[in-house]
């Protein structure tokens, strides 16, 4: 019996060691309280993306010498814009212009900015490496733990 307690553990360390890899964001609109300039991370809380490529997004929109700044993950605001760069990586780039946005609208209310003309300057940045953007590993069905697992376990009956 004593010879199986090492088996025993090496089959519950791999079937209960799972990958997981989670990027972390902030999610909130400089109209709330710390989420503008400077960012006070101590008010808000982080939340988990939801896809497994994504990219922790902070948006500044100006206009009039007043900023905007929306933080959020990529993937929850891909079905809401579409001003998103096609350049995900680190850093900081202008909107893409949408040419198309608006064409077939016939409004006469222009508080409601179909265009997407009411900022004067868009920028998006993507980040993924640094300490805001932080990411949890562990490994998935280990092939080192599977193997050090039997090995143990023949060792033992040994």
């Amino acid at each position: 019996m004593v010879s199986q307690v090492p088996l025993i553990v090496s089959c519950f360390l791999t079937i209960f060691v799972v990958q997981s890899s989670a990027l972390w964001c902030y999610q909130c609109v400089s109209t709330q309280p710390g989420c503008g300039t400077p960012f006070n991370w101590l008010w808000h809380w982080t939340k988990v993306c939801p896809e497994d490529e994504d990219v922790c997004v902070k948006i500044l929109e100006e206009k009039d010498g007043n900023t905007v700044i929306t933080r959020d993950c990529l993937s929850s605001l891909q079905g809401l814009r579409t001003d998103i760069p096609a350049d995900h990586y680190e850093g900081c780039r202008p909107a893409a212009v949408d040419l198309k946005l608006g064409n077939y609208v016939n409004n006469s209310i222009k508080e409601l900015d179909i265009y997407r003309r009411y900022y004067d300057k868009t920028t998006w940045c993507f980040c993924f490496l640094d300490h805001r953007c932080n990411s949890g590993f562990i490994n998935k069905f280990s092939p080192i733990v599977i193997i050090l697992g039997f090995v143990i376990a023949i060792y033992q009956q040994l």
